[in-house]
């Protein structure tokens, strides 16, 4: 069964904080009629520090698609190679193991895909299998977690390996003015992730079940409008309050896996914004603490896209992981309105090797009975 193993996660150097980000908006906006609202919602994020790839004096200007798009493939061959190898590394496997690379990113665009530079440069091997997806948002990481889940239940010799890259802070555009693009500016920050999908052994997240949940006639509440200038953010005010709706998704998913999903034992949400987690917190009845892990992510790094999710899962391994068979859930959310979701149990690689043993010492008992008993 695939097991989902310790991820390797890696911000930028430049670091702003929550009050260098609303000195900043106070400053270039001074004259905005809704300046005061944008700024309190800026507060009421949780986000205290962000990280971004080039300064933010680069950062605040804007010279043009074409540049930012370079600098996003410039940053993306400059930092994921390092992500990919620790990564690797923690799952005990090497580059000619992969199967598949996955491959997830909204913040720029590469064609071919990054990952045909990976497999050229890192040593994969050519037979290794492309998935990149670019139009899930943050709701990509989960998605990849679960193609890669399908993959190694399809293919259980092999593994898969998931790059997230997301530089949310190229994406910035100077001229968008509403309060929910001002709020964007001061909730995004950039990292990378990677993490391998055992399809045997492993210590991590044995996947059970996923499934994914689209809210009707929710398609431009998260949106990108593509212009000349590039990927400008659509975020509809109606946004926080999507749980409301996924909520009893991913009840209904862990209820067909026989499981309450008030009663598990870890949580690895998408933190895209506080109401997200306090929501989930109240409609399913889950204690606070139950989310620590993704509210040190959105506190610590702000809304990371796509690799929130995967940052999130990293914390709980340095944590010490959970004990052996606790159940768990895995979310993400993004434009749609959409959800990944997935189910698994924590899985240690010493506890399954303990367990194999204690059988093949039984099954031996159970021979040599059987043999006292021909022999008798």
């Amino acid at each position: 069964m695939a097991t989902l193993c310790k991820p390797s996660v890696s911000v930028p150097e430049h670091v702003i904080t929550l009050e260098e980000t609303l000195g900043l908006a106070r400053r270039r906006h001074t004259d905005h009629p809704q300046l005061p609202l944008a700024l309190r919602l800026i507060e009421n994020t949780g986000v205290r520090t962000r990280h971004l790839v080039r300064p933010i004096e680069e950062t605040l200007r804007h010279p043009g698609f074409a540049a930012r798009n370079k600098a996003y493939e410039e940053e993306a061959k400059a930092r994921v190679p390092a992500v990919v190898e620790e990564a690797l590394r923690n799952a005990g496997v090497g580059a000619s193991d992969i199967g598949v690379i996955i491959y997830v990113s909204c913040t720029g665009f590469m064609m071919p895909s990054l990952t045909s530079w990976l497999i050229n440069t890192m040593q994969f091997a050519p037979t290794t299998r492309q998935l990149p997806i670019a139009q899930l948002g943050c709701a990509a990481g989960g998605a990849a977690i679960n193609r890669a889940h399908d993959f190694c239940t399809s293919y259980p010799e092999s593994n898969a390996l998931i790059v997230a890259c997301e530089f949310c802070s190229l994406c910035y555009q100077p001229t968008d003015l509403g309060v929910g693009s001002l709020l964007s500016n001061g909730l995004f920050g950039d990292a990378v992730a990677a993490t391998v999908v055992r399809g045997q052994g492993g210590t991590g997240v044995r996947l059970e079940r996923n499934g994914s949940y689209l809210v009707p006639g929710t398609e431009s509440w998260i949106a990108y409008d593509v212009r000349e200038t590039g990927f400008h953010f659509l975020l509809d005010k109606r946004v926080p309050g999507t749980m409301e709706a996924l909520a009893p998704a991913l009840r209904s998913l862990a209820e067909l896996h026989g499981w309450n999903a008030s009663a598990l034992d870890f949580y690895i949400v998408h933190a895209g914004g506080p109401r997200i987690l306090d929501d989930l917190e109240r409609i399913l009845g889950i204690p606070a603490k139950a989310f620590r892990f993704s509210k040190a992510t959105l506190t610590q790094y702000g809304n990371i896209a796509s690799a929130t999710v995967l940052d999130a899962l990293r914390r709980l391994f340095e944590e010490g992981g959970a004990p052996h068979r606790a159940s768990g859930l895995l979310a993400g959310f993004g434009p749609g309105i959409t959800a990944e979701m997935a189910l698994g149990r924590w899985s240690s690689a010493d506890a399954v090797d303990s367990a194999d043993a204690v059988d093949r010492d039984l099954s031996g008992v159970a021979a040599l009975t059987r043999e006292d008993l021909t022999l008798s």
